[in-house]
């Protein structure tokens, strides 16, 4: 057995390596492991190994290479709704327009201009209806790129995956709008992609603007440091199996029972609490950006790919990290008549 003073130096070891590995730790997870380090007579050492940033935007844009219609033929249209839109994606502005709002220019020739091409004259007007069908293709085939850099190569996806610095309270701070926007956001890409271009179009910035301030980053952040910190303590807790037992017998010991009630407190009380509000977050947040992600996946940028890959890794492993954690609990534990957290005295 250590020393009072060897047991403080290993608690502020703990401390520290909690503390430090990230700005976005939880406290129910420092709290537990600081608790677990000291209770345990061993350091728990939290290695930072996070998920990498999002890719650079240039990475992630794709360059639709748009074909433009030009004045003359615009002329040529006489009283389509279309010859508006047309002039609107040809003008400054048009050209300088962010990637969302280009994408309603987009659909709003796609919605028009089946009408204009059936009112032009098949003998006169044959060249312009010829180049208003090469058109029409080309921004049939465009459109999920479109889509894309609108969406999930946008500059709101961006800030929705931005890691905060701190989780603080999360997920508690969170509300329902967010899910719903993402919801909102995949069902009007599948609609678009179908054909129905008129669907919502009205509603993409503001889904934009939900989704900007939403918490994809913290839920990741929150996953990263759950999968961390338990991960890390596994080979604590095997240490003290291996070492000196907390049984005398088959009953705990006093640091059996010390051991027992941390479990019972701040990993059963707090963390698995904390881990279920987590995966209930996950759970409304990603089926919709998986949606997404599966409507436009023939469009996502390589470096996009990676990137979802790894992501995707981080929730199955984060995901296991409670179950795995307790398992490596009831070996320690029930060695001595425990259960993790269930006293049978």
């Amino acid at each position: 057995m250590k020393s009072a003073r060897n047991r403080i130096s290993i608690l502020l070891l703990a401390v520290s390596l909690v503390s430090g590995c990230s700005k976005s730790s939880s406290v129910p997870l420092d709290k537990y492991l600081t608790r677990l380090a000291n209770s345990l007579d061993r350091p728990i050492t939290v290695k930072a190994d996070r998920l990498p940033p999002l890719p650079r935007s240039r990475d992630l844009h794709i360059d639709p290479q748009s074909q433009s219609i030009g004045l003359l033929d615009l002329l040529a249209l006489n009283g389509c709704e279309l010859s508006i839109t047309i002039g609107n994606i040809n003008s400054s502005l048009g050209k300088l327009a962010s990637d969302s709002q280009r994408l309603l220019l987009e659909l709003e020739f796609l919605s028009l201009a089946p009408a204009c091409i059936g009112s032009l004259n098949q003998t006169t007007d044959a060249e312009l209806i010829a180049t208003l069908q090469a058109a029409l293709s080309e921004k049939h085939r465009m459109l999920s790129t479109r889509i894309w850099n609108a969406t999930l190569g946008g500059p709101e996806f961006r800030a929705f995956w931005k890691r905060p610095q701190r989780l603080d309270n999360y997920p508690a701070n969170t509300g329902g709008q967010i899910a719903l926007s993402l919801a909102r956001l995949a069902a009007l890409s599948s609609q678009w992609l179908d054909g129905h271009y008129e669907a919502g179009s009205g509603e993409l910035e503001r889904l934009l603007g939900d989704i900007r301030s939403g918490d994809g980053g913290a839920l990741l952040a929150a996953l990263d440091a759950q999968r961390a910190a338990l991960a890390a303590a596994a080979p604590a807790i095997q240490q003290r199996l291996e070492g000196v037992s907390i049984c005398i017998g088959n009953t705990p010991s006093p640091d059996g029972k010390i051991v027992d009630n941390v479990v019972r407190k701040f990993f059963i009380g707090e963390v698995q609490v904390w881990s279920v509000q987590v995966a209930r977050r996950r759970n409304q947040l990603m089926p919709p950006v998986l949606a997404l992600e599966q409507s436009l996946q023939k469009q996502m940028p390589d470096a996009y790919r990676i990137w979802a890959r790894q992501r995707d890794q981080l929730l199955t492993s984060a995901a296991d990290a409670p179950r795995e954690h307790a398992r490596h609990l009831a070996a320690l534990l029930e060695s001595c008549g425990l259960r993790p957290g269930v006293d049978t005295t």
